[in-house]
């Protein structure tokens, strides 16, 4: 008969679990939500810059998959559960500005960076708020601030004359 042991995770402070997945969970969520959206528009996205919207989105969704991934991970590293499903995601995350049908090009990119605006400004809040909290969830926030600003330049160079 094999003997299986554990390894407890190392001790984390309850307050430090909470605070951190207080400012990941809504962060955590947005970007489901970004990366379902993302994907509605990539579908749908019609016009003369078809296909280099079309490829970006792709890209677009893939990172905020990778990024809600990240930011619940840290969560569940931390000891705590996450609530990502579906419903739940369309509870709490605002409503999408991306069309349910076929959008022209321009339309959807304006759509999709008004999709991107309220993720940025929760992941703000969690790098303010995580600083006293958890450096290193305040790291993984950064990080993920940093790709998605990119993100929403590629987008918003379509837009810019």
């Amino acid at each position: 008969m094999t003997k299986t042991h554990t390894i407890p995770a190392a001790a984390v402070d309850p307050t430090v679990a909470a605070g951190s997945a207080q400012f990941l969970t809504p962060v955590a969520l947005g970007l489901q939500a970004l990366a379902v959206n993302g994907k509605q528009a990539h579908w749908n996205v019609r016009g003369a810059n078809f296909i280099a919207i079309h490829e970006l989105l792709d890209t677009i969704v893939a990172h905020a998959q990778d990024w809600a991934d990240q930011a619940a991970e840290r969560v569940v590293a931390l000891g705590l559960p996450i609530d990502a499903r579906v419903s739940t995601v369309a509870e709490k995350v605002p409503a999408t500005s991306v069309p349910a049908g076929f959008t022209q090009w321009d339309d959807v990119v304006r759509a999709v960076i008004s999709d991107i605006d309220p993720v940025l400004a929760d992941l703000q809040a969690a790098i303010d708020g995580l600083d006293e909290v958890d450096l290193t969830s305040q790291d993984i926030a950064i990080g993920i601030k940093e790709g998605l600003e990119k993100d929403r330049w590629f987008l918003f160079a379509h837009l810019a004359e």
